[in-house]
């Protein structure tokens, strides 16, 4: 294993924030979003800190507009370069969190897929267990494996839904790591403990 995990999700909200908090602090790994559209709250670094990961890349991008990073780097007169979002040479695990799903836009005709497929780094893909997740999950397994990138297994978030979740698994052939409940309250203990009777550990190794 590379020691370097992308987080991804099969749309935004789904709690891959959540997720790459916890797989980050599981691994003492180094966080990184290498673009943030939305500072809402700090943005999603700030979420992760919150969450116990003390060590934190800066964003290659960060912009304020809360939507799509190519419309809002396209409002804020950035030009996303790919050259810049090479991965980052750190010391241990790197755990890095896409933005929104994984066919999301990034410039020109640069998708966050073809970025993964440039990484070469296993992907995790996060999918929510409400309705609707069977189809979104399987686009974007379809979508990974058109373009060679390596899916390291299927992460949920929710309550459970074990037919929705088994087919997911059945028809993308994937691995099951785990299903991470909703938190409340959402903090870096609760994580902690979650992720450590929910998460296959083993799926890092």
């Amino acid at each position: 294993m590379s020691g370097r995990f992308v987080v991804t999700g099969t749309d935004t909200g789904v709690g891959k924030t959540i997720f790459a908090a916890g797989l980050a602090a599981a691994l003492g790994a180094t966080y990184w979003k290498p673009v943030q559209a939305g500072l809402d709250d700090g943005g999603d670094n700030a979420i992760v800190r919150m969450l116990g990961v003390p060590n934190i890349l800066p964003e290659a991008y960060r912009l304020k507009t809360a939507c799509a990073p190519h419309v809002a780097a396209a409002i804020e007169g950035i030009a996303i370069d790919p050259e810049t979002l090479k991965l980052p040479k750190v010391e241990g695990p790197l755990v890095i969190e896409g933005a929104g799903g994984v066919l999301v836009p990034l410039a020109g005709r640069l998708l966050f897929a073809d970025l993964f497929a440039m990484w070469g780094a296993p992907v995790i893909l996060v999918a929510r267990t409400a309705l609707g997740t069977i189809n979104h999950s399987l686009l974007s397994i379809e979508a990974l494996r058109s373009r060679g990138v390596e899916i390291l297994g299927v992460a949920f978030v929710g309550d459970p839904e074990p037919e929705s979740e088994s087919a997911i698994i059945r028809l993308g052939q994937v691995r099951c790591i785990g299903r991470l409940p909703w938190l409340d309250p959402l903090n870096r203990e609760m994580l902690g403990a979650a992720f450590a009777e929910h998460i296959d550990r083993a799926a890092f190794r």
